[in-house]
């Protein structure tokens, strides 16, 4: 089974940056795509940023020119730049894996803290 550990959340003044790994582990080369998806206290679960296994790339409007979604060349690891935060970046950011089948990997999620 996939397992993916997130590493690089903490608290940061409002307009600076921060870099989210995700490292995934026991990786079967049916991933579809990986990214990165956001929770705030009281909200649902949203997408951030994702990245197929061929390298395209989506994301949110509220992220664009901000954030960057990339991988390493093993795409076992994926990271998401986030640049100019905002306070209301603050959330759990989750790293995702979605096989070709549909199913949904998780994990443990990170604290992104944006002070003001």
């Amino acid at each position: 089974q996939v397992q993916l550990v997130e590493s690089g959340g903490g608290l940061v003044q409002a307009g600076g940056p921060l870099r989210l790994s995700c490292a995934a582990s026991r990786l079967r080369f049916n991933i579809r795509a990986m990214g990165w998806y956001c929770q705030a206290p009281g909200k649902q679960r949203e997408l951030v940023a994702a990245i197929t296994s061929g390298g395209d790339t989506n994301y949110a409007d509220s992220v664009k020119g901000r954030f960057t979604i990339s991988r390493d060349n093993a795409k076992t690891t994926v990271y998401l730049q986030m640049n100019s935060l905002k306070p209301e970046n603050t959330a759990v950011y989750y790293c995702n894996a979605e096989s070709v089948s549909g199913y949904d990997y998780w994990g443990q999620g990170t604290q992104v803290t944006i002070s003001s």
